[in-house]
């Protein structure tokens, strides 16, 4: 028997250079389009609900009535003071046209004349401060009926018929979103964001008319169900804690797919990889130092460990950038056991895929 150790059998890849698209995917909440919380703005009854909760409702359209017999007779009461006020002031202009007439001939004094003039003003202020009265109530009666304020969809109520409510109170009554479009908000480093305006104005990134930057949109079984949206650059403020800016998708919803809250991924191309090499993340380790390595098996079989470049992951490979030239042998099995200066039997793999399997198996 030789004393002398045969060489281990490792199954090899050959890099290949190749163009990779480079995808950036973030993550980010779903967040309303818009947003109106209905509250009173009078206090009284709920006489009826004039909604069913879930449904899309108008603009202006009634969802409430409070009871509205108090607020209709404050509105007659002032229409009548109004009306108080005008007769009260016609005896007045008469009482000082009359006045002005005997003063010219001195059958009243200058003092009786000046009272019957300052009266008249009076009664037309009077007339003025009854006419906002009059507004003011018949605004008030008007918002025993409540509207909504914006088109979308009203969640569930939290009063019920009967109920009382206060003007302006803290809690809503319900709440009405506007789901198409929604927003996505995601928050990025501020130098990612530069990185994206150099390469918009480069054309590594395609953009709109409206320079916005083509998003898909990827919910949580990494279907995006053919939703893209349009990323935003709207923010300008970067948070000096964190250093970073938030940005915000606006992605049509015609179907209520997605809905405030949700957790979602967006993705969208920012150019190529060109010749780069696409490595299995199991052939790629770290050293201590930690930089990324492979091992490389030389045409004498002699592994090799080499120090390489990565740029980002697609999927379950790394984007490798350096380090490597084409047609050199990529280790992909026996990996724990093989180290640098170590003789071994290279056997090409039958697929990038296959090589990939046995690396996470091991050699069979």
């Amino acid at each position: 028997m030789s004393q002398q150790q045969a060489a281990p059998r490792v199954e090899t890849m050959t890099a290949e250079l190749t163009s990779v698209p480079n995808t950036i995917e973030l993550s980010g909440r779903a967040r309303a389009y818009a947003e109106a919380e209905i509250r009173p703005q009078v206090t009284g009854l709920i006489k009826e609900r004039l909604f069913t909760e879930g449904d899309v409702v108008q603009k202006g359209q009634a969802l409430y009535q409070i009871d509205a017999a108090e607020y209709a007779a404050a509105a007659r009461s002032a229409e009548a003071s109004l009306e108080r006020a005008q007769a009260t002031a016609d005896v007045a202009r008469e009482t000082a046209n009359r006045y002005k007439r005997l003063a010219e001939i001195n059958a009243v004094s200058q003092q009786e004349y000046d009272q019957a003039v300052a009266s008249a003003r009076q009664a037309e202020a009077d007339i003025s401060m009854q006419k906002a009265a009059l507004d003011s109530a018949r605004i008030d009666l008007a918002r025993t009926k409540i509207t909504s304020p914006i088109t979308g969809t009203i969640g569930r109520s939290s009063v019920t018929q009967g109920a009382l409510v206060t003007q302006n109170q803290a809690e809503p009554l319900a709440r009405v979103l506007q789901l198409d479009p929604v927003y996505v908000d995601l928050t990025v480093s501020s130098s990612r964001i530069l990185n994206w305006r150099q390469q918009m104005a480069s054309g590594e990134i395609a953009t709109t008319e409206r320079r916005t930057i083509p998003v898909n949109i990827l919910l949580s079984d990494n279907d995006s169900n053919g939703l893209v949206g349009e990323l935003e650059f709207s923010e300008v403020n970067v948070d000096e804690s964190a250093g970073t800016v938030a940005v915000r998708v606006v992605v049509p919803n015609p179907d209520g797919i997605i809905l405030p809250g949700m957790f979602v991924r967006a993705n969208f191309a920012a150019g190529n990889y060109e010749n780069v090499f696409l490595l299995p993340q199991s052939v790629v380790s770290r050293s201590a130092t930690g930089q990324a390595t492979v091992m490389v098996v030389n045409e004498d079989g002699t592994v090799e460990q080499r120090v390489v470049e990565i740029a980002e992951q697609v999927d379950n490979q790394w984007i490798v950038t350096s380090g490597l030239k084409p047609g050199e042998k990529i280790a992909v099995s026996n990996l724990q056991s093989i180290r640098p200066g170590m003789k071994v039997t290279p056997i090409s793999a039958a697929s990038k895929l296959s090589a990939s399997q046995d690396a996470r198996g091991g050699s069979k």
